[in-house]
């Protein structure tokens, strides 16, 4: 290729982006536009709150509980009565089954095997996560 040809093509793709970049300028709204959509957003109650939210909050936030903390107390003592109160933590249902199975080993033993895997170097440190491998 000679080099008028490519000083064309080089003025060619210059003159399209230039174009582009006009159109793209002339179509955005200004800050002051911007501004003043989002006020009128937040007086309607139509922005999304903040984080991770995807979906506008609708109406007004929650008003609490109509419940005085009494009364709840209350609830939570008869619930764990009848039995119907739900275990703190985890409430998968794998693990409800898992600690009503119980255990045939006794508190000795236990207490023997942690004792045996602390001389050894077995135990994992508090908060570390997973044991390290073993070679």
């Amino acid at each position: 290729m000679s080099s008028k040809s490519i000083l064309v093509v080089v003025a060619a793709v210059a003159a399209s982006l230039s174009c582009q970049l006009a159109l793209a300028q002339a179509s955005s709204p200004t800050r002051a536009q911007v501004k003043a959509e989002t006020r009128a957003a937040e007086k309607s109650g139509a922005l999304a709150p903040a984080g991770e939210s995807v979906t506008p909050a609708t109406g007004t936030p929650a008003s609490g509980s109509q419940l005085t903390r009494a009364q709840r107390k209350a609830a939570t003592r008869q619930a764990r009565k009848d039995g119907t109160l739900a275990p703190a933590g985890s409430t998968q249902k794998a693990d409800v089954a898992i600690q009503k199975q119980g255990t045939d080993t006794t508190r000795a033993a236990r207490k023997a095997t942690t004792l045996d895997a602390a001389k050894k170097g077995e135990l994992v440190p508090a908060g570390q996560g997973s044991p390290t491998p073993t070679k």
